[in-house]
């Protein structure tokens, strides 16, 4: 914290979501000295609240964001290679029911789709029959034809945690629990006053929070706060704002067998994925409904949202799903760039970037963006700011994996077996969780242990003390939420005692590192 008080940064970047944590990233590789803030912890709001995916954006081929598909397309297949434990291969099959789009469009739609983007590792689509069991067992009987395509599933809120752990990594300073309260152009570089977050302030070292940082340059990539946070900063060109959306999911028990997921339509246009979650349930969604700025701090689901995709899903699938089944729900809020359209769904997705001053210390900012195009919003992010960056590096970031993701050949399946080799004693569930977790870096939760004793307290389902420490000394996590609900999903798997229990072990720790 000393250090971070007396150095000027060449960046200072406003947000731990996707976009902030993809930029420090890819700064830091650079060469850059860079400081992300971040108010809440990593991934709080939107970046741990989406559909969980890395696609191309099929539908938005209806809107003619061709640019914008192609673009996701291709960084579908980089992310798949850099983070093979946290991205994976995922089938959707699309129905087509008797009043949805005509099956000539999807199929035109998805020979595109397989092209645009220079395809290479996922299967090509195909028709399918839905009264084969493989596809649709659980489906009406009167849903027959549909298609069969690939995108990604991916864990949101590591992703994220990822980016930020190998920006860290580079000799970026990571500051979570610190709020930007202030700030003002002083010669050639700006004075931004900071503030610990009293919600996330625990006591102990945390409390060491810098009360000011200098950077020539700042980045505001706040998410649904970015107007917010240009009123706050002032002195610069207000040039585009955000449209709030909030988007909504639930989960409930398993509605049918297989690995794939589906993508619904709905009569109103939109659609809706049932997908696979967590070995034992499914997630569906997700809702489009415009919100006001009142929305933003913590975003609920409506019962109206519930009762939406309820109703989506019982239009497919022959056991009902009702409310009562929901076993967790969350809602998050995109901040995407208006475009002046008043439907929600035919929003753009695609980002913009706009810079704040003609001259001097130079202030850009991050309106929309989605996580599958995080890391070239990076890298035009940085071009934009080139001319205020002398001496910043080329570059780097397309072929590098991420923390975890140096698996040989990007062959999760034979990182996975080589695992009980080294460490026998882990059951196979384990194995496979701390797998899809932390890749390459679960040796740094394992170590030389030759027995579950020697991993510590277990909290419950196996999470254990080794892993929460690890998530506490390397991946900023401090309350049982951040652990519960986005460093891990354990919070749908363990029992209802852990949280407390959880929560009781880390006020322990803040009070030994206190002392």
């Amino acid at each position: 914290m000393a250090r971070a008080q007396q150095d000027i940064y060449d960046l200072l970047i406003i947000g731990g979501g996707i976009n902030g944590a993809g930029i420090a990233r890819d700064a830091a590789g650079r060469g850059l000295k860079v400081a992300l803030v971040e108010r809440d912890d990593l991934a709080t709001h939107t970046s741990s609240a989406s559909t969980k995916l890395i696609h191309g954006g099929l539908r938005y081929l209806e809107y003619y964001e061709f640019r914008l598909v192609r673009e996701a397309l291709q960084e579908r297949e980089r992310l798949l290679a850099m983070a093979p434990h946290i991205i994976w291969p995922l089938k959707f099959v699309l129905p087509q029911p008797p009043k949805g789009r005509p099956g000539w469009m999807i199929a035109l739609g998805l020979f595109l789709y397989d092209h645009l983007g220079g395809r290479k590792k996922l299967p090509v689509s195909a028709r399918v029959q839905l009264d084969d069991p493989k596809w649709g067992g659980q489906l009406r009987p009167e849903v027959k034809r549909g298609f069969c395509y690939a995108d990604c599933w991916v864990d949101d809120a590591r992703l994220v945690a990822l980016n930020a752990i190998d920006a860290a990594t580079r000799g970026a300073d990571i500051l979570t629990g610190v709020e930007v309260v202030w700030a003002k152009v002083d010669g050639d570089h700006w004075r931004v006053t900071l503030a610990a977050n009293p919600a996330r302030v625990l006591g102990g070292t945390y409390a060491e929070v810098p009360s000011e940082l200098r950077a020539r340059n700042l980045v505001n990539a706040a998410g649904p706060w970015v107007n917010t946070m240009l009123d706050t900063i002032g002195a610069v060109a207000r040039d585009g704002k955000v449209s709030l959306v909030k988007g909504s999911h639930i989960i409930v028990p398993q509605l049918y067998d297989g690995a794939h997921a589906f993508m619904l339509q709905n009569p109103d246009g939109r659609i809706v994925f049932t997908i696979p979650y967590e070995g034992r349930f499914t997630l569906i969604g997700t809702t489009d409904v415009m919100v006001d700025e009142a929305a933003r701090g913590n975003p609920e689901i409506t019962q109206d949202e519930v009762d939406y995709l309820c109703a989506s899903a019982n239009a497919y699938f022959s056991a009902p799903v009702i409310p009562e089944m929901v076993v967790h729900s969350y809602a998050g809020i995109r901040p995407l760039y208006d475009d002046g359209s008043g439907d929600a769904k035919a929003i753009t997705r695609d980002y913009v970037l706009k810079l704040g001053r003609k001259d001097g210390p130079q202030l850009l900012s991050v309106f929309g963006g989605k996580l599958t195009t995080y890391r070239r919003l990076a890298e035009h992010a940085l071009e934009k700011l080139a001319p205020w960056l002398p001496g910043m590096g080329k570059p780097w970031s397309a072929s590098t994996p991420l923390p975890g993701g140096d698996i040989a050949d990007a062959d999760f399946d034979v990182f996975q077996a080589g695992l009980r080799e080294r460490w026998p004693w882990l059951t196979e569930a384990l194995s496979k969780r701390l797998a899809r977790l932390y890749g390459t870096r679960m040796a740094l939760i394992l170590g030389d242990a030759s027995s579950m004793a020697d991993l510590g307290e277990d909290f419950g389902a196996g999470l254990t003390q080794a892993e929460v420490a690890y998530l506490c000394n390397h991946e900023w996590a401090r309350t049982a939420e951040d652990i519960l609900r986005r460093r891990t999903k354990m919070g749908l798997h363990c029992p209802p005692d852990t949280q407390t229990r959880l929560t009781q072990y880390l006020a322990r720790r803040v009070q030994e590192e206190g002392k």
